[in-house]
């Protein structure tokens, strides 16, 4: 039987995705990783998404008091449910197309991702980065961390491809702060969104 109901669609996916899943995932997590696989049809995300202790909760905790999200791509932003965003008063910024983070990074040498975090450090309130696509945003975020510039309320660091990802990756899960992060090459700003909806369903569904 052909399933046309959107609701039905995403309920019958999540029960597939429940019965595929290797092995047990912790309850604090399983939401994020099934909403992952979901929209990525990729199970290698139930043991490649690394969360630290209590790093859900913690995030649930930073979005019911509406703090503010960052991410490193226009995509990843696009890609964040705003309804939801909206019912939690969260502002979503992303300003790698800003003009003065185009100068920036012009004049330091730097990439854009790189002045858009630094851009970020000056914002005040609770932020939660979402690192989709750009290494170096990651490991400037982490630079920013280690200097006392910023304290996350939650690193998501999911950024896709070869060079500097492992390792962006890798510096974030040793900073003191709580991270979603995906091991090895894989990632992508859908799966920031993805990540970040699954975290603000919990609380609006």
């Amino acid at each position: 039987m052909i399933i046309t109901d959107p609701n039905a669609i995403e309920a019958r996916s999540m029960e597939i995705i429940e019965s595929e899943l290797p092995f047990p995932i912790p309850e604090e997590n399983k939401a994020v990783v099934k909403r992952v696989i979901h929209c990525t049809a990729d199970f290698d995300y139930a043991s490649n998404l690394k969360f630290s202790p209590g790093a859900v909760s913690k995030a649930l905790e930073a979005l019911r008091r509406s703090c503010r999200i960052v991410t490193d791509t226009q995509m990843a932003k696009a890609g964040i449910n705003k309804v939801a965003a909206e019912k939690l008063g969260i502002r979503i910024d992303c300003f790698m197309s800003d003009p003065d983070v185009a100068e920036t990074a012009k004049r330091n040498g730097s990439t854009r991702a790189v002045a858009s975090m630094d851009k970020a450090a000056e914002l005040d309130g609770e932020l939660i980065f979402v690192i989709g696509n750009a290494p170096t945003a990651l490991l400037r975020v982490k630079e920013l961390i280690d200097e006392g510039r910023v304290k996350p309320a939650l690193v998501i660091g999911v950024p896709v491809g070869f060079v500097n990802i492992i390792e962006s990756k890798n510096a974030i899960m040793e900073a003191d702060v709580p991270y979603i992060v995906a091991a090895g090459r894989k990632g992508g700003s859908n799966v920031a969104a993805a990540i970040v909806n699954a975290l603000m369903y919990q609380i609006t569904r």
